[in-house]
């Protein structure tokens, strides 16, 4: 059996495979072949900045072919490598042994014991890592997540006006604005958003227990903790972490994942609400030819985008719940258990994608049905209970929420004639009376 989209155990990997395509630069193993020669190349280049006699020969003409190992990094590479690993049964050491072929190839063996010197694989990975991390984020998953915002905010536009019936415990309540119930959700994920932003994307870079060991007893003379933050930082785009063990400790990486999921919780409040508005018939949804709703009833169309949203936003959690919580945890100096698990961080952003494309296609299907939601407010006149005994409290009137408390609790239909009714019934100003009167359920919807 071949790895395809039909075999592939994964459905990330296999019925979602042309959605969640474009996390494979990322989150593959060869994107981590890739980030991986990168940051070896890259520290190699910063070690040329230092006054180290044996690299004074070297010339800066050469840092853009170096650069070229993992710009043009490909498949024929990731496959060498691999090769090379089944040798070494390390897989960063399968990488450092190919970026030492590359320097043979340019002539340049005389340096290639400065590749990977004085580190340890973690000083790779933990660097690697947090920055395929940053640039999915940055180059692809906020952008997208904008994209859902920004159809977000042009529905609570676009219905801005739209009275609609509220319901709190699942009753009937005063009444509030479509628009401005989607914009909840639109302002709560712009909030997640921002807190992730401030959120560093740390990495580890210090040898084999962090302290510089190999780079001290080498070099006394360089300030290797100068060195660290500053290769990590100019060279990386990343915060180092200071002190650490073998590994990073990946607090600020469980907090990324712990904002993830409260965005993908927020967007899983929105999908069972739009669910919720499209069983009550306040939305219908576009068909598209061909199209079955049923395999068994002809005529139903099904909310699947939102309810597929919710699934995948779920199963994403979960797995950040798992990240968030072990990764931070290792005994002594280290163990190995963060580095099966950290190769699965694509996992739970793969879900995300997919739940926000699925968002997205659903909400473009949207149709408003204006006539169930106005249907909803006229059989309702009861919610204007509440703004009558609010004006009577203000006025003085004796014991109004009572007053409306044994009209509104009689299990008969509430009408407008009925509201209107009891207000003539009261001794109040005939002014006040006709202000009470124009009070209804589509105008009482408050402040927006």
């Amino acid at each position: 059996m071949h790895l395809n989209q039909l075999t592939a155990i994964s459905p990330i990997d296999g019925r979602y495979f042309e959605a969640t395509e474009s996390l494979g630069p990322y989150f593959s193993e060869q994107a981590l072949m890739r980030y991986r020669i990168l940051v070896e190349v890259e520290y190699f280049i910063a070690l040329c900045e230092l006054p180290l006699e044996q690299l004074k020969p070297f010339s800066k003409n050469n840092f853009d072919s170096l650069r070229k190992i993992y710009k043009d990094f490909n498949e024929a590479d990731a496959l060498k490598i691999k090769e090379t690993e089944k040798i070494t049964n390390h897989d960063v050491k399968a990488v450092e042994y190919f970026v030492k072929d590359k320097f043979d190839q340019l002539g340049l063996s005389a340096f290639k014991e400065f590749i990977h010197f004085g580190l340890t694989s973690q000083d790779i990975n933990n660097t690697a890592t947090p920055l395929l991390f940053k640039e999915f984020l940055e180059k692809e998953f906020l952008p997208e997540l904008d994209k859902l915002v920004s159809l977000l905010d042009a529905q609570a536009e676009t219905w801005g006006t739209i009275a609609m019936l509220a319901r709190t415990h699942g009753q009937p309540a005063s009444p509030t604005r479509l628009g401005k119930e989607i914009a909840v959700f639109s302002s709560r994920i712009k909030k997640q958003r921002e807190l992730l932003k401030t959120i560093p994307h740390s990495a580890k870079f210090g040898g084999a227990t962090g302290n510089f060991n190999a780079h001290h007893v080498a070099y006394p003379e360089i300030h290797w903790l100068n060195f660290g933050n500053s290769f990590v930082r100019k060279y990386l785009g990343l915060e180092r972490s200071h002190p650490t063990t073998q590994i990073e400790h990946y607090d600020n990486l469980a907090a990324q994942f712990d904002n993830l999921k409260r965005i993908n919780t927020i967007l899983i409040d929105y999908s069972r609400d739009v669910w919720q508005y499209v069983a009550m018939n306040y939305f219908k949804q576009k068909i598209k030819a061909g199209e079955i709703g049923s395999s068994a009833m002809p005529h139903k169309v099904n909310p699947i985008d939102f309810e597929n949203a919710e699934g995948n936003l779920g199963l994403a959690n979960a797995l950040f719940e798992h990240l968030s919580a072990k990764l931070p945890v290792s005994r002594l100096q280290r163990d190995l258990t963060d580095s099966t698990v950290l190769r699965n961080i694509g996992v739970p952003m793969a879900h995300t994608w997919i739940a926000i494309k699925s968002l997205q296609k659903g909400i473009n299907k949207l149709e408003l049905n204006k006539a169930a939601i106005d249907h909803d407010l006229e059989e309702n006149w009861v919610v204007v209970a509440e703004a009558i005994q609010t004006i009577l409290r203000k006025e003085g009137y004796p014991n109004p929420f009572e007053a409306l408390k044994e009209l509104t609790r009689k299990n008969e239909r509430i009408t407008q004639h009925t509201i209107h009714n009891f207000i003539e019934g009261l001794e109040i100003k005939k002014e006040l009376k006709e202000q009470l009167k124009k009070i209804s359920p589509y105008n009482y919807v408050g402040i927006v």
